[in-house]
């Protein structure tokens, strides 16, 4: 009787693993999608078209992006938080995703309750950089520079809420700076307005800064990152120039409905990894500025995680809001 008993506990799960391998074994068995809660074109829409066409190679069924942008990213990700957890929605996330709770006064999402981490694909860097007319060529000369003139110099960053203009303002408290705040709608135009010498100081991501600093129209002064970048390697990093604990960078990764079906966030997670490795593909990462990763997706969890309180007190301490 005891066997039968334990034979009628086990069956359940016997079934539930039989249903699982049958389910991997048949997947995708349509296409699937990537939502980007951004527009065409930013950094997040380029990665997540990339592994977007090397998923449809190797699986032979169609995986295609498709743009929410709208609300600093929170339209599409709240899209994605009430799609099917069926492994055919996938949400591609930039930093915003974990600093947005804390920034608007009201988001409807939670990105650790909401969603399930399946891989970090890839991280970036911020730098900052400056007109040449800037009379420092180091991150400590800077800071002594802002200092000695109270009020006198801004810095610009690409949107309210991202990493590069968090980074400012913890730069701000760590160093007691009145250093003005001037926000942009894009990297782009933060970058076009420190080369009129509108705003002397810039502090961006790597990628939409890379070009501007090796022909020598901003002065790199100093890559935000434990090592030098391999796409500005005459630029130090904070901790090199003596300024350390300001590391950041600008993430771009890869989540999942909550209840989306472990077997398949592993499919997903090892097919990206593989797919960043291939030497053409990383070349392209590498290209726009990024560092493979594509880590386990316990690892992406715990980064967010990590991120979220990080950024979250910056947020609080500089009484930054958005409603």
């Amino acid at each position: 009787m005891r066997r039968v008993i334990g034979c009628l506990f086990a069956l359940p799960l016997t079934l539930y693993a039989i249903g699982q391998q049958a389910l991997t074994q048949t997947y995708p068995a349509h296409p699937a999608r990537i939502i980007v809660p951004f527009s065409a074109a930013g950094p997040t829409d380029v990665i997540a078209r990339i592994i977007a066409q090397k998923l449809s190679e190797a699986w032979g069924q169609q995986v295609y992006t498709e743009n929410f942008p709208g609300a600093g990213g929170n339209t599409g990700i709240v899209l994605a938080a009430k799609a099917a957890p069926d492994g055919y929605n996938m949400l591609a996330v930039s930093t915003g995703f974990i600093v947005n709770p804390s920034l608007y006064a009201k988001v409807p999402y939670d990105p650790i309750a909401d969603f399930s981490a399946v891989t970090l694909v890839a991280a970036s860097p911020n730098v900052i950089s400056t007109h040449p007319s800037v009379p420092a060529t180091s991150l400590q000369e800077l800071i002594a520079l802002i200092k000695s003139h109270p009020g006198k110099y801004s810095f610009a960053q690409p949107a309210t809420g991202s990493t590069p203009h968090l980074v400012g303002e913890l730069l701000k408290l760590k160093f007691g700076l009145d250093l003005v705040t001037v926000p942009f709608t894009g990297a782009g135009l933060a970058i076009n307005s420190t080369l009129g010498g509108h705003t002397p100081i810039a502090i961006t991501a790597l990628p939409p800064a890379m070009a501007t600093i090796r022909e020598g129209k901003l002065r790199g002064i100093a890559v935000l990152s434990t090592k030098r970048s391999g796409s500005l390697p005459d630029v130090p990093t904070n901790i090199e120039a003596g300024v350390p604990d300001l590391e950041s960078d600008t993430l771009t990764g890869i989540v999942a409905p909550a209840g989306t079906p472990k077997e398949i966030i592993d499919m997903w997670q090892q097919e990206i990894a593989k797919t960043v490795m291939l030497p053409d593909i990383k070349e392209r990462l590498e290209a726009l500025g990024f560092v493979p990763v594509a880590n386990s997706p316990e690892q992406f969890a715990r980064r967010l995680k990590t991120e979220m309180a990080k950024w979250g007190q910056i947020v609080r301490d500089a009484h930054i809001r958005v409603e």
